[in-house]
C-alpha cells in the first residue's frame, strides 16, 4: 500500500462568518491562545507522517507563508540568553514539513480548489484537512484516516454524527457499519434538504483522497451555492468504488465561526502547559459572577 506522504490544505475562503476580524486577517490566523489556527493543521498533519503539505490560499493571505518563513530579524531579536526556548519555537516553525503555497485565483468552491492541487498530488493518495476546522486529540485525525486506508485501500472520509437541525448545513454520508468506528459508504448528498438525509452522519473537516477524484471533478458542475462541490464528486467516487468512513476520536472546532473560536481558545487555555492551571483558577472565579 502506498505510504501518504502528500496533504493539501485549502484556505482560500474570506471568513465572513467572522467579520470583522477577518477583514485585513485569515481566519487561519486567528490565535489559539499562541499559535494560530493553521498551525495546529499543520502540525496535525506533521504527526500523521505528512512530508509535503500544500496550502491553497487567496488574495490578502500572503501572512500565512510569512508565517511558515524564517523570520531573521525575529531570530537576531531572540539570539540572546534567556530567549533560548522562543527561538528554538520559532525556527521550528519553519522546518515542520515542505510547505509549499498556491493561490486560488477564483473562488468557485472546495472542489474548484482541490483540482489546482493536481500538479502537486500526481498519481499518489493525499489527506485534506480543511483550514476551517481545527482537530485537537492524542491521536491525529490525518492518522486514523490513514490506518483506515492501508486497511480498506479506499478513499476516506472523517465523519461524525451531528443534530437532525444541523444536517442541513453540512454533508449526510449513506452508510453501512463495518467495525469499531469505521464504516462503508457508498453514497453521500451535501447539504440536504429536509427528507433527502440518508444519515446524521456528516464529513467534518478531514478526507483522504485517490487520484480518480480529479478526473471525477473535472466533470461535476457546480452544484450548492453555485460553486464546485467536493462531496459531489466524492459522492460518485462512493457510488462507484466505495469509500470508507472513520467516526474519528477529536474535538473539533468550527473556526470559521465565533463560537468556534471562542470555544478553542477557552478549552486549548485549560490544558495549556504555561498558563492552564492560572486560567482554570480565573475561569472558576468568573463563573461565580455569572
Amino acid at each position: 500500500m502506498q505510504k501518504i506522504r502528500k496533504a493539501v490544505i485549502p484556505a482560500a475562503g474570506l471568513g465572513t462568518r467572522v467579520l470583522p476580524a477577518t477583514k485585513a486577517m485569515p481566519k487561519e490566523m486567528l490565535p489559539i491562545v499562541d499559535k494560530p489556527a493553521i498551525q495546529y493543521i499543520v502540525e496535525e498533519a506533521v504527526a500523521a507522517g505528512i512530508e509535503e503539505i500544500l496550502i491553497i490560499t487567496g488574495r490578502g493571505k500572503g501572512i500565512m507563508e510569512d508565517h511558515f518563513d524564517r523570520a531573521p530579524e525575529l531570530e537576531a531579536g531572540l539570539d540572546k540568553p534567556g530567549k533560548e526556548k522562543m527561538l528554538d519555537e520559532c525556527m521550528a516553525i519553519a522546518h515542520l514539513a515542505d510547505i509549499f503555497f498556491l493561490r486560488q485565483k477564483e473562488t468557485k468552491g472546495l472542489g474548484h480548489a482541490i483540482m489546482k492541487a493536481k500538479p502537486f498530488t500526481g498519481n499518489e493518495p493525499f489527506v485534506v484537512l480543511y483550514g476551517d476546522d481545527v482537530i485537537m486529540g492524542k491521536d491525529p485525525v490525518a492518522a486514523q484516516l490513514c490506518r483506515a486506508y492501508e486497511e480498506y485501500g479506499k478513499a476516506c472520509v472523517g465523519i461524525k454524527e451531528v443534530s437532525a437541525e444541523d444536517i442541513k448545513k453540512y454533508s449526510s454520508m449513506k452508510l453501512d457499519h463495518l467495525n469499531d468506528n469505521l464504516y462503508n459508504i457508498t453514497d453521500m448528498i451535501e447539504k440536504p434538504a429536509k427528507g433527502q438525509e440518508f444519515s446524521l452522519f456528516s464529513i467534518l473537516g478531514r478526507c483522504l483522497l485517490t487520484p480518480e477524484i480529479y478526473d471525477i471533478l473535472e466533470h461535476t458542475a457546480p452544484g450548492a451555492g453555485g460553486e464546485i462541490q467536493l462531496t459531489d464528486a466524492m459522492a460518485v467516487l462512493a457510488r462507484t468504488q466505495g469509500m470508507t468512513g472513520v467516526d474519528f476520536t477529536g474535538k473539533r472546532y468550527d473556526m470559521g465561526s465565533k463560537l468556534g473560536v471562542m470555544q478553542a481558545q477557552v478549552e486549548t487555555a485549560l490544558t495549556h502547559p504555561q498558563i492552564g492551571e492560572e486560567f482554570r483558577r480565573y475561569l472558576k472565579e468568573f463563573a461565580k459572577t455569572l
